[in-house]
């Protein structure tokens, strides 16, 4: 039996295209929000896969937070890999605190929109019907990161509802703005589909239109001064790697075009 378990390892090891020979670590992640679901379903896959432990701190890629991964490393927090919003990522380079070589794309993510569990789900279809559906909530709640900036500084600017949804719209810090929507403090939320999906309590609507979508990228690297580099560009290797895709998509993100 332990030679046929030896066996099936070595065959995940395989196809997951990952070195066997790499001694085990404990690999130090910082993750945020629009990529941690597809994190926590492939994480454990490349932990069991190649022996490494993976020792995970969650934050937003930007902001005042404490938990922002920017302050996390300002104030001198050891991380193997960040996972964060590719311009936030871009920005770490420039300030000399990510190595640029190792910079890699994960995903794409998308905007998306819910209502509380057993509300009629608005028509968001088209720009005008977003348009019509902003204009008639009661209540708007959306992030505190990149999507949320691009609804209040942009989204609602051209639609030309600015002020009308000013009054009624808010920005939630730190929890995802799908919980505010499942107790019935806001009537719609908006944020990145991967973070709406996992909250209990909301039906997910649509992904608003192409016309007016944001995407955010995610990608990420490797810190300089990183304890473990070479178990941490493994980590990134099988992330980005094609093996990764189906689980990633499953998780409401969309796959990088390569």
């Amino acid at each position: 039996m332990k030679q046929l378990f030896n066996l099936a390892a070595f065959a995940l090891l395989t196809s997951l295209g990952l070195s066997t020979t790499v001694q085990a670590e404990e690999i130090r992640v910082m993750t945020s929000g629009g990529f941690t679901a597809a994190y926590k379903v492939l994480g454990p896959k490349f932990a069991v896969s190649t022996g490494n432990t993976l020792d995970t701190a969650l934050g937003p890629s930007m902001g005042k937070a404490p938990e922002a991964i920017p302050n996390r490393l300002s104030r001198g927090e050891k991380a193997d890999v960040v996972i964060m919003v590719g311009y936030a990522l871009d920005e770490l380079i420039k300030q000399g605190k990510v190595d640029p070589a190792s910079r890699v794309e994960l995903a794409d993510s998308r905007i998306g929109l819910v209502v509380r569990e057993g509300a009629p789900k608005p028509d968001i279809s088209t720009v005008d019907a977003l348009k019509k559906t902003l204009l008639n909530a009661e209540s708007v709640a959306y992030s505190d990161s990149a999507s949320g900036v691009y609804i209040e500084n942009q989204l609602f600017t051209r639609l030309g509802i600015e002020d009308q949804l000013k009054p009624k719209s808010k920005m939630i810090p730190k929890i995802p703005v799908g919980s505010v929507v499942a107790t019935g403090d806001y009537q719609l939320g908006f944020q990145q589909v991967s973070e709406l999906l996992p909250v209990p309590g909301v039906s997910f609507v649509a992904k608003i239109p192409e016309p007016v979508q944001s995407v955010t990228r995610f990608a990420a690297g490797i810190p300089v001064g990183a304890q473990h580099p070479a178990e941490a560009r493994a980590l990134l290797e099988y992330l980005a790697s094609s093996d990764a895709q189906t689980d990633i998509k499953a998780t409401g993100l969309d796959s990088v075009s390569r």
